[in-house]
């Protein structure tokens, strides 16, 4: 298949780039670098630097090339500079990933793949993971962007047959994750680890999160390109790990030895995000694989040879 991959040279995406490619699909990536970075493209891909919400580019990479599926994982990420600028986050997240979704609509793509965000649409999570038919109540801009899009998928497929896989992720972790980034606790942690460096826990350290393995969220992508049609699944582990365990864990990887410094929790963070994932395993057959302790051991091993 030809598999266009918007944010294919960012975390995530580029890893799906790599498992696509492996399994013998043409892959065309387009990213404008704001975070992706260069070295993380596949010397097999095509690519092309250019932003989603560019219009005339963006239909000049369709018309190019008949595309069978899209994977949508161009975003704007950060969640603080969502709640600071909702309407730049909109302009990326909706106008931008409507740019996409016209092309795909007037270009007869067949599929679009959603990076959509559990971590974020469910809001503060009970004692039971939410599955796909808990309330969404998303508390930031960017889970509302992510959500909205929800819905517009359902349009494109209700009037023009055009079919999606949405897959709500938990919080991702693993190899090429940016340490610079406001998201992604497990490379800033493994960048300062590494380094030496003071590290700050916001809070008590107590708040929990579903932390699922890179590797693991790559094969439900590829699971999606041939199964899941028109259905929303979550993609997590059903664990919650605190931070304070977080903390544990890479320390004793990563051989460092001070504590960490606590500050006041940030306004508005959850307290406890953890996702239901039955749904993925029914459907398409997937479940988690990587054991936090592994994943976390893979992780820290790719910042190691990175510092080298």
């Amino acid at each position: 298949m030809k598999i266009l991959v918007a944010g294919g040279a960012g975390f995530i995406g580029s890893n799906i780039t790599d498992a696509y490619i492996e399994s013998g699909h043409a892959v065309t990536v387009v990213d404008n670098l704001s975070s992706g970075r260069e070295e993380n493209l596949n010397a097999k891909a095509k690519f092309v630097r250019a932003d989603i919400t560019d219009a005339g580019k963006i239909k000049e990479i369709f018309a190019a090339d008949k595309f069978d599926i899209v994977s949508l994982h161009a975003a704007q990420i950060d969640v603080r500079k969502s709640v600071a600028d909702p309407a730049f986050d909109a302009g990326i997240n909706i106008i931008g990933s409507l740019n996409v979704l016209e092309n795909a609509k007037n270009h007869g793509v067949g599929k679009v793949i959603f990076a959509s965000s559990g971590g974020t649409i469910y809001g503060e999570c009970g004692k039971t993971p939410p599955d796909e038919n808990s309330e969404a109540r998303p508390l930031s801009p960017y889970g509302i962007t992510k959500y909205s899009l929800e819905f517009y998928l359902k349009f494109y497929a209700a009037i023009y047959g055009m079919k999606y896989t949405i897959l709500r992720y938990a919080n991702v972790y693993g190899p090429r994750q940016d340490p610079n980034g406001e998201a992604g606790v497990v490379a800033i942690f493994s960048d300062k680890m590494l380094k030496g460096a003071e590290l700050t826990i916001y809070g008590d350290g107590e708040q929990t999160r579903d932390y699922v393995f890179v590797g693991d969220l790559v094969k439900a992508n590829v699971n999606a390109l041939k199964s899941g049609d028109n259905e929303i699944i979550n993609i997590g582990t059903s664990k919650a790990t605190s931070v304070n365990e977080l903390f544990r864990l890479m320390a004793s990887v990563s051989g460092y030895t001070k504590q960490p410094v606590y500050k006041a929790a940030r306004p508005g963070e959850l307290l406890r995000s953890v996702l239901g994932i039955q749904k993925a395993s029914k459907l398409f057959g997937w479940k988690p694989e990587t054991e936090i302790s592994k994943g976390l051991e893979k992780t820290v091993s790719f910042f190691k040879r990175k510092a080298q």
